[in-house]
């Protein structure tokens, strides 16, 4: 699949937004709108309960509005096991349990949600190699053991269009409509990670790695992958790439870092 010309690079994102059907995870929420439901937002409370709640809406929404690969399509059935070899035995990391599925979108993109769903976008697999694929699984679990991905779908909802929804004072979380849903994952792509969080997930990512008999090197490959990327679609600091990268660390300055790392560990190269 060579259709990097149309592609949005969206992996220093641990969630993503989505549209109906084959996923376009480029559209952005009014920062204005965020800013004034954040406002309002302070006084609502979320129980744990309601939080499961609201996550597995999420995630059944999010593959029925997507194209998850399957077994038995001939289209999409080597996406699936390779993700099965990469992830065999793979079934939790801090306690919580995991499950996986790929996205059949042209996006590069992969997530992970606070109850263990890790969904990898089939352009992202790709691009990159199996260590490298792995290390960037790594990273998105690492988001969610270190409760990143928790807090930023805890925030989304709260300061979305949705604070009317879970503001109810029934214990039972409101049932999400389509129309929130859409508001949700608009949130989530608006939402961002401190440089501290996304250089945690990163080390994690990296652990990872070295935790599966695989090398760690490979974390600092895949940024160099994300990199090129960046620089084959020629886009000048406005564009849409660099406007979702300028939220996070500098490429540069963590493909030097996870470097460092790897020679320091005495990584092959």
């Amino acid at each position: 699949m060579k259709l990097l010309s149309k592609i949005i690079i969206l992996i220093a994102v641990a969630f993503c937004a989505t549209v109906p059907a084959q996923a376009q995870f480029g559209k952005l929420i009014n920062k204005k709108t965020i800013s004034a439901a954040a406002k309002a937002a302070k006084a609502v409370t979320l129980t744990d309960e309601q939080m499961t709640e609201y996550v597995k809406e999420y995630i059944d929404w999010m593959d029925a509005n997507n194209r998850v690969c399957k077994a038995d399509d001939p289209q999409t059935a080597a996406y699936v096991a390779r993700l099965d070899s990469l992830t065999e035995g793979l079934t939790s990391a801090d306690g919580l349990p995991l499950n996986f599925k790929v996205y059949y979108v042209i996006d590069v993109n992969a997530f992970a949600c606070a109850d263990g769903s890790v969904r990898v976008f089939s352009s992202l697999m790709d691009i990159m190699s199996d260590d490298e694929l792995l290390g960037v699984i790594g990273h998105e679990i690492g988001h969610v053991a270190h409760h990143d991905s928790k807090n930023a779908f805890k925030q989304a909802l709260l300061t979305s269009a949705l604070k009317d929804a879970v503001g109810a004072t029934s214990d039972k979380a409101a049932a999400l409509t389509e129309s929130q849903l859409g508001d949700l994952s608009e949130a989530l792509v608006s939402a961002t990670y401190s440089q501290k969080a996304e250089h945690a997930a990163d080390d994690y990512g990296y652990e990872f790695l070295r935790d599966h008999g695989k090398n760690p090197r490979a974390m600092a490959k895949s940024f160099l992958r994300l990199k090129s990327l960046q620089e084959e679609q020629g886009v000048g600091k406005t564009s849409k790439i660099n406007q979702l990268f300028s939220s996070h660390p500098d490429l540069d300055a963590r493909i030097e870092r996870m470097t460092k790392r790897a020679n320091n560990d005495g990584c092959p190269e």
